[in-house]
């Protein structure tokens, strides 16, 4: 198990827990992901970040910019899909993240958010994550 957390921001992963085996949370909320949410939640939050890099020193220093992402999470043998959006808003020298989990039918959803300094450290740890893996040992946050 391995448990990152820091001022408004926390991500728990343990790979034995099924189905949820990661936790995130922020100021004053928490919720359970399964392997393909987290895994979907990696994925979005780098290539957003990656963007906000290629980006920012396009913008003047009172210029802002939202960027988002909506990734879909499911099987494909069983059509049940839900989704994960992920949105930035900033500006050249900070930005805070915002999450929408849209269940597959029968499945819970969440909202949550983090500041700007929760969401650049938050970020950070999942970059340092390796893919989730089935069975996989200890993660590296």
């Amino acid at each position: 198990m391995e448990i990152c957390e820091g001022q408004g921001w926390r991500l728990v992963v343990d790979a034995s827990r099924t189905p949820y085996t990661a936790l995130i949370g922020g100021e004053g909320w928490a919720c359970e992901l399964t392997g393909a949410e987290l895994l979907a939640l990696q994925q979005a939050s780098g290539r957003l970040t990656a963007q906000h890099g290629a980006l920012a020193g396009t913008l003047m220093a009172d210029e802002a910019i939202d960027i988002e992402l909506e990734l879909p999470i499911g099987d494909p043998d069983s059509k049940a899909w839900g989704s994960l959006w992920l949105g930035l808003r900033g500006d050249r020298g900070s930005w805070s993240l915002q999450l929408v989990l849209t269940p597959e039918p029968g499945g819970r959803g969440m909202e949550g958010g983090w500041t700007a300094p929760a969401s650049a450290a938050f970020a950070a740890a999942l970059e340092r994550l390796r893919p989730a893996e089935p069975g996989g040992g200890d993660q590296n946050c």
